[in-house]
């Protein structure tokens, strides 16, 4: 079991420890219901350490990304972040992950931690071009800082002003006194925020800093469970859940990352998919009697015949109602759409709705 560096400070602040992706993670500290608040209304700090970097350097770095991703890198500028995927051969999904460019001939890739090591070799059997992959997963430590009092909470910490980095772009300065820490506005919460990408050796001081310099606005360091129930609110994929090797793009409705201007690894069976339509789409479920979703339930349309499945579930500690994310067979996709649960061979209602389910 791998730990991360602020691993000891977690067990000291009674963290409840749990394995996940091969690493010894904090689950909860407070409670998912607390620590899930607290991010919608004021800021909390997740260590996502477990989280790999790979940097792709060299004259044709954006050539291989190009490649291997989906999305249209060539569109984006320095200092810019994107969503993307890595598609498998076999209209599947390698990993989702987020691109960084520093310069044309500088990125980096962040992955799941789940997927590292599939992700290294896939990315690196396709290398046949002039770029220099580097895995620097173990170098790095990640610091996310998220929700609506961020900004504020955390100008004190470095001269780069916060509240012009752009969603999805980055600055790379000195915070919490370490140089070089890429501050970057993304998130997996929808509460805003930032993304610290700091090395280990100063993991502990700028983990320090960050809840001294939250202190007066209410920050809480948060765990995996209450990530997963703020991605969920928002309707993001969870790799290995939502989307994973046998999932198209299209099927989860990703087309938005997949671009069809350019050469990419399983473009022409895509735009098949594409022109021809999908067997399945991901859609967003809400429970109207009680109960709770969970991963493989059964979905049945109202004559409780199949026609799909759940891939994530929850108890919304926001909304509270019963919320998830499944895969229906295309033609009862629609939004409003009454459906069932098959839940301990009870039948439970439910219907079709749109994303996200928490609005900002």
């Amino acid at each position: 079991m791998q730990k991360t560096a602020l691993h000891q400070i977690h067990v000291e602040l009674g963290a409840k420890m749990v394995p996940f992706a091969g690493f010894d993670m904090p689950v909860s500290y407070e409670g998912v219901k607390i620590e899930h608040k607290n991010v919608r209304e004021k800021l909390g700090v997740f260590d996502v350490s477990h989280m790999g970097e790979f940097f792709v350097e060299g004259p044709q770095a954006m050539d291989l990304l190009q490649y291997v991703t989906s999305n249209d890198v060539s569109k984006l500028v320095d200092g810019q972040a994107q969503y993307t995927c890595l598609p498998n051969e076999m209209n599947g999904i390698v990993d989702d992950l987020i691109l960084y460019r520093f310069n044309a001939e500088k990125f980096m890739l962040v992955v799941n931690a789940s997927n590292i090591e599939k992700d290294w070799e896939w990315i690196n059997s396709h290398n046949k071009f002039d770029v220099n992959l580097t895995n620097a997963s173990d170098q790095y430590s990640l610091l996310a800082v998220q929700g609506p009092k961020a900004i504020e909470a955390m100008q004190s910490l470095t001269e780069t002003d916060l509240s012009a980095i752009k969603f999805y772009h980055f600055k790379q300065d000195t915070f919490a006194g370490q140089s070089d820490v890429i501050i970057s506005a993304t998130g997996y919460t929808g509460s805003g925020g930032f993304e610290l990408y700091i090395k280990n050796e100063s993991a502990e001081k700028v983990w320090n800093q960050v809840l001294e310099a939250g202190k007066d606005f209410g920050i809480m360091p948060i765990g995996l469970a209450a990530r997963d129930t703020l991605r969920l609110e928002m309707g993001y994929c969870l790799y290995g859940n939502d989307i994973d090797d046998t999932t198209s793009p299209l099927e989860a409705k990703l087309g938005w990352i997949t671009k069809f201007n350019k050469e990419f690894i399983n473009k022409e069976n895509l735009l098949q998919q594409k022109e021809k339509g999908v067997p399945r789409k991901l859609v967003a479920i809400e429970l109207i009697e009680k109960g709770i979703p969970r991963k493989d339930y059964p979905i049945l349309d109202e004559n409780e015949q199949p026609i799909g499945f759940v891939t994530s579930g929850t108890q919304s500690p926001l909304l509270d109602k019963a919320i998830g994310l499944g895969y229906v067979k295309t033609g009862h996709d629609s939004i409003g759409e009454s459906i069932l649960i098959l839940i301990r061979n009870k039948h439970v209602r439910a219907k079709i709705v749109k994303l996200p389910f928490y609005k900002l």
